[in-house]
């Protein structure tokens, strides 16, 4: 998934809230459109419109067991689509690490001429 088009797919299909919910269902074992079907009250078509999103987005795979489709998450693409956000995050997080460390700073100067006078 390392070009920016598939990103962009995988970003859509794990914006549905049903998608999200199908990718835990994937997580650790493979399960049929069946079972996952079972979790949701939506028909069996739109899990499987679901399951195909999540598949052109690279998320899950596919596996044919004679008739059935047999899904599980592709843990490898889910856990580069999280490195791709944390990027946000980090910076996110830095920046409010160097703003707290400047105010205690200002703070701890502040004390420190308070005490002087």
């Amino acid at each position: 998934m390392t070009n920016l088009l598939r990103m962009d797919d995988a970003l859509r299909a794990m914006a549905e809230p049903r998608r999200r919910e199908i990718l835990r269902l994937v997580w650790h074992e493979e399960r049929s459109v069946g079972d996952i079907a079972s979790h949701f009250d939506v028909t069996r078509p739109a899990i499987s419109q679901h399951l195909r999103v999540l598949e052109d987005a690279g998320l899950v795979t596919l596996r044919r067991d004679g008739r059935r489709s047999i899904y599980r998450a592709r843990r490898a693409a889910v856990q580069e689509l999280r490195t791709y956000l944390g990027a946000f995050w980090d910076a996110e997080l830095a920046g409010l690490k160097a703003a707290a460390e400047r105010a205690e700073r200002e703070k701890g100067s502040h004390e420190h001429r308070r005490r002087r006078h």
